[in-house]
């Protein structure tokens, strides 16, 4: 086969592509799509669109483009932005290799080559997609922590409301003593509050910039990597260029961070799978969360929870076979390193979807108190039994050995324990008073256990507190920069990092849809209003001018908003 009939059409480098000069072949066209990534990584088109801007700007400053050059890059990248925000950006197979190709070959189509041309001057790929992941993976996981801080809310909202409920409690899946029924739910609260926790020291280390290290060795034109790094919200830069370009620990970090929440999630998940069979009948499941079968009409199942469950080894996966990608590569980039987007869109698809998801469930489900209630076994007694004689002055090993032959008493004789007589119980030990009747009392069970962390109902009220705690600092706080007044509003903007649902009714709508003078700067704050008064408070600084808008709220909301536009 000759070199004509395998060349891919369209495809000859130097003509399409980003690289090509010293090539006189073109791409196989098996290898066209093998090397492609354009059909997943447009899902950075905006931070492209952004980073291309804060790049021109930079190149403007340091004379590499003229005040008229500049202006005609930044006029055509925002309608680049706006044909992808439209959907009617058109990729041509087989020459829009990756989204930064797609971008500049739209952008000299607009403008001109010889003027589009020039914004890649003393950039690489290498920068660029970096920077592109960590802007992307930066304002995704502030939205995931808008939905963890969510999913907190009703887990403390709901312990707090339940916290009369008894139930058993289990060790083995074998029934071990009493709990409340908040003190299971918190359980797991506490776990995600620490989860939050470690989401927000990942986002730090996310929220650095690349930008301006070049292919590996940095800038030759003196570029300004603060201003841009500052223009695109980062927190700071990344300081030695190679591991800049050849980093993807915020990738795997990311996901070792989604993989330790998902199985927190599965456990949560087969706790209530468990708890909702009918064995249990200790909760229910809204409709809204579950599904029947093609079969059997009667069948009510939980498949949310066993999708949460299940998606939890897709998210172990991911970050396993990232890490076996990267083990072994040489410093700097390898194409390697693309192989790291794709299981990253995924992976946080579906962390987000999952915990939202667990949201509903929990926001919707019923419990069954009485069922709890009979589900108590006397055995789960045999504890406090042993404590009984412990506060007599019994050593424990011999207070146990008692206990367990009072259990065995009551299985041999078939008199559950709890109906045990006095004189019973005397038979066995003669250290047992007329009070050990005492010991047969769930509440009483419960009650005792007062230390911290424990299920009594003052330890149980303490923990509600430190899970509303959690939620007490700042939960969201972020700057994004505004490209364009076309096309980003407070509404979009809101959207993008999963909080339009705050703007309506609390923004008119005149304000909230208006697009924002260009190069306007946003900032999210979140307070719990446990410890705020309960209102909405919103602020908008606009060339100047200042409005206010205050919305009362209900007791339950939990959270104050603040939104400043400077």
């Amino acid at each position: 086969m000759s070199s004509e009939q395998v060349r891919a059409p369209g495809s000859k480098p130097g003509e399409n592509m980003l690289w090509g000069g010293r090539f006189t072949g073109g791409l196989d066209p098996l290898m066209v799509s093998y090397n492609e990534s354009i059909y997943y990584d447009r899902a950075f088109h905006t931070q492209d669109i952004l980073g291309s801007i804060a790049w021109a700007r930079a190149n403007h400053k340091n004379g590499i483009l003229t005040e008229a050059e500049f202006a005609a890059i930044e006029s055509g990248l925002k309608q680049v932005e706006e044909e992808w925000v439209a959907g009617t950006f058109k990729i041509i197979p087989g020459v829009d290799e990756d989204i930064h190709t797609a971008n500049e070959r739209r952008l000299g189509e607009i403008i001109g080559k010889e003027i589009g041309g020039k914004l890649h001057t003393g950039r690489s790929r290498n920068e660029q997609v970096a920077t592109d992941m960590r802007l992307w993976l930066r304002d995704e996981l502030k939205k995931i922590e808008s939905f963890l801080v969510d999913f907190l809310r009703v887990v403390a909202a709901r312990s707090e409301n339940e916290i009369e409920h008894i139930m058993p409690g289990y060790t083995h899946l074998q029934r071990a003593q009493p709990i409340r029924w908040s003190h299971w739910m918190l359980s797991y609260g506490l776990a995600f509050a620490t989860d939050l926790q470690r989401l927000r020291e990942v986002i730090k280390r996310v929220n650095r910039s690349p930008l301006g290290c070049g292919a590996l060795a940095g800038n030759p034109f003196n570029i300004d990597r603060e201003a841009m790094a500052k223009e695109l919200g980062f927190e700071g830069l990344l300081w030695n260029s190679m591991s800049a370009v050849g980093d993807r620990d915020f990738v795997v970090e990311t996901m070792q961070w989604g993989s330790t929440l998902m199985s927190h999630l599965s456990r949560w998940a087969e706790d209530l799978i468990i708890y909702g069979t009918g064995e249990f009948s200790f909760v229910r499941l809204a409709d809204a969360y579950s599904t029947g079968s093609s079969l059997m009409p009667q069948k009510k199942n939980s498949d949310s929870l066993e999708l949460l469950r299940g998606k939890s080894g897709r998210a172990f996966g991911q970050m396993a076979g990232l890490m076996m990608t990267i083990k072994g590569l040489p410093s700097t980039y390898n194409k390697d390193l693309q192989e790291s987007v794709e299981p990253l869109l995924d992976h946080i698809k579906t962390v987000g979807d999952s915990i939202q998801i667990a949201t509903g469930v929990l926001s919707t489900l019923t419990i069954n108190p009485e069922k709890m209630k009979a589900s108590l076994d006397p055995f789960m007694l045999a504890t406090d039994l042993a404590d009984y004689l412990v506060r007599a002055g019994v050593p424990f090993r011999e207070t146990h050995h008692i206990s367990g032959q009072v259990v065995a008493y009551s299985e041999k004789t078939k008199i559950p324990m709890d109906q045990l007589t006095y004189d019973q119980l005397k038979s066995i030990d003669s250290r047992f008073k007329e009070d050990v009747s005492e010991c047969f009392d769930y509440e009483k069970s419960v009650e005792a256990r007062q230390a911290a962390g424990g299920t009594s109902k003052s330890s149980v009220e303490e923990q509600i507190r430190k899970e509303y705690s959690s939620l007490e600092q700042i939960l969201v706080s972020t700057s994004y920069l505004i490209a364009s007044s076309s096309y980003f509003s407070l509404t979009q903007i809101m959207d993008h990092h999963g909080l339009a649902r705050l703007l309506t009714p609390n923004f008119p709508p005149a304000i909230a849809n208006k697009p924002l003078k260009m190069r306007n700067r946003i900032s999210f704050g979140f307070w719990n209003q446990v410890t705020m008064s309960p209102r909405h408070k919103w602020e908008i600084f606009s060339n100047g001018h200042r409005s206010t808008f205050l919305k009362r709220t209900g007791r339950d909301s939990l959270r104050q908003s603040l939104l400043h536009v400077t």
